[in-house]
């Protein structure tokens, strides 16, 4: 079938005859001798509607179409005298691909509570809202490929199965071919002996280390994929799967780091206020009003940059309450971060050199051996964005480090090589995609930024 898209026919620079446009219906309204479709289909958040006389074959195939139902409707885009729209459909014949009985399909109302929506993801897409989400995601995502293109940067998939722990925080979904009784006990002691591996396997909480082989070959590289904790947590800031963007980049220090990270927002964040105008208006209208203001900021503005002894510093003079008090050697909570970013600063700040016992064992420490090379980027209503550090490049200090945090060298011999092999100076961060498109939304739940979340509890679809 040869169809035009909504978005394409209400772009269009004139009248066409005998297009073809297919979509869901929206709503259907009857008068004496014709009848109303407004159609979607996706591609846009408007709605096109057809106009269908009696007499006509298309009227003819009206019988049970109500909201929700599947059709094709063909004929002629000519000029409306509606307001608000400046084009709609003459059908002459319409195709009935699948009803919707009105007395069970869910969105008759038009307007539904996220709550309730979250148990029909399968469904949510069709309604205004997640449908410009889920475009703003696609775009938003474009333009992360688009960036590190420009920027010489070849785009690599890290593994999604691995034997090794990049956070060291023990939070990882175990993947195991073995009975749910784990079966016999080998004799060697070994419980993974007779696993698909031999050896415990989980889902990775990130690509970053694999990225950094990568990028001590290929010299800029980025891994853009999913990730996964095995966190119990119902926050509205945390899932159990998630996508990460995550470039690195040999011959990089820390502050060619900060340059990289908040290159990638403005361009992320410019591309999607010039691509999903709509969209964004949407939610700027009916989500979080002053969203489009906040984001031309984020285009324009420069960016702050505090130490976090300084950081430390203006929150415990800031005269004000948290709810979490904040010293020396304690991580920044999301009250601190949006203090930062939203009252102190009102921008978007890196806060950098943190204490090294609250960072990773493959952050540099720093000359004063107290922190680390570390920085994260923090934006207005979310906190921190992104996260990243200059690596440790160093053989004895990360062999160190790593023994300090209570691991075992040996699991990492592979990384260890790439120090003991031509190492090089070299950095990297972590940006999580959903808080970028609820920064893009002004939406304040994870799971409504995910097609379909994945939380403690809930794996549904």
């Amino acid at each position: 079938m040869q169809r035009t898209s909504i978005s394409e026919a209400l772009a269009s620079a004139g009248p066409r005859t005998g297009i073809t446009v297919c979509g869901w219906v929206r709503t259907r309204r009857d008068s004496k001798g014709f009848a109303f479709l407004e159609l979607n289909d996706g591609s846009c958040l408007k709605n096109l509607q057809c106009i269908i006389d009696e007499g006509t074959q298309a009227w003819s195939a009206l019988e049970g179409v109500n909201t929700g139902a599947a059709v094709s409707v063909c004929g002629d885009l000519v000029e409306s005298p509606g307001k608000g729209q400046k084009w709609e459909v003459h059908a002459e014949g319409m195709t009935v691909f699948g009803l919707a009985d009105p007395a069970v399909f869910p969105l008759q109302k038009k307007r539904h509570s996220d709550e309730f929506l979250r148990t029909i993801a399968h469904l949510r897409a069709r309604t205004n809202k997640y449908g410009a989400a889920f475009r703003i995601r696609s775009e938003a995502a474009l333009a992360v490929h688009d960036y590190f293109r420009a920027l010489g940067y070849y785009y690599v998939q890290a593994p999604i199965l691995t034997g090794s722990d990049c956070e060291g925080a023990g939070e990882m979904f175990r993947v195991t071919t073995l009975p749910v009784d784990g079966g016999p006990k080998p004799a060697s002691g070994n419980v993974f002996e007779n696993d698909f591996f031999g050896k415990q396997a989980s889902l990775t909480v990130s690509g970053q280390l694999e990225a950094e082989a990568l990028a001590c070959a290929l010299g800029k590289v980025y891994n853009f994929g999913p990730t996964f904790r095995a966190e119990h947590s119902y926050t509205p800031r945390h899932a159990a799967e998630f996508w990460m963007v995550e470039p690195e980049a040999a011959f990089n220090d820390l502050w060619d780091n900060m340059e990289l990270a908040e290159g990638l927002i403005r361009h992320v964040v410019r591309h999607v206020v010039e691509r999903c105008a709509d969209d964004v208006a949407l939610f700027d209208k009916f989500v979080a009003p002053g969203l489009l203001d906040g984001l031309r900021d984020m285009m324009d503005k420069k960016y702050a940059r505090v130490s976090y002894r300084d950081a430390v510093k203006l929150l415990q003079e800031s005269g004000k309450k948290f709810e979490y008090p904040v010293s020396f050697g304690t991580d920044l909570q999301t009250e601190h971060e949006r203090f930062l970013a939203e009252e102190y600063f009102r921008s978007p700040v890196t806060v950098y050199d943190y204490p090294k016992d609250i960072k990773a064992f493959y952050m540099r420490m720093n000359d004063d051996n107290e922190t680390v090379a570390a920085m994260d980027l923090l934006v207005p209503r979310i906190g921190e964005l992104v996260g990243g550090s200059q690596r440790e490049e160093r053989l004895d200090r990360l062999e160190g480090r790593i023994t300090e945090l209570g691991q075992k060298v040996e699991d990492y011999w592979w990384y260890l090589d790439l120090r003991r092999f031509g190492s090089v100076p070299h950095s990297g961060f972590g940006m999580g995609f959903e808080r970028m498109i609820m920064l893009l939304t002004g939406i304040s739940n994870i799971r409504d930024v995910l097609p379909f979340p994945r939380t403690t509890g809930s794996l549904e679809f």
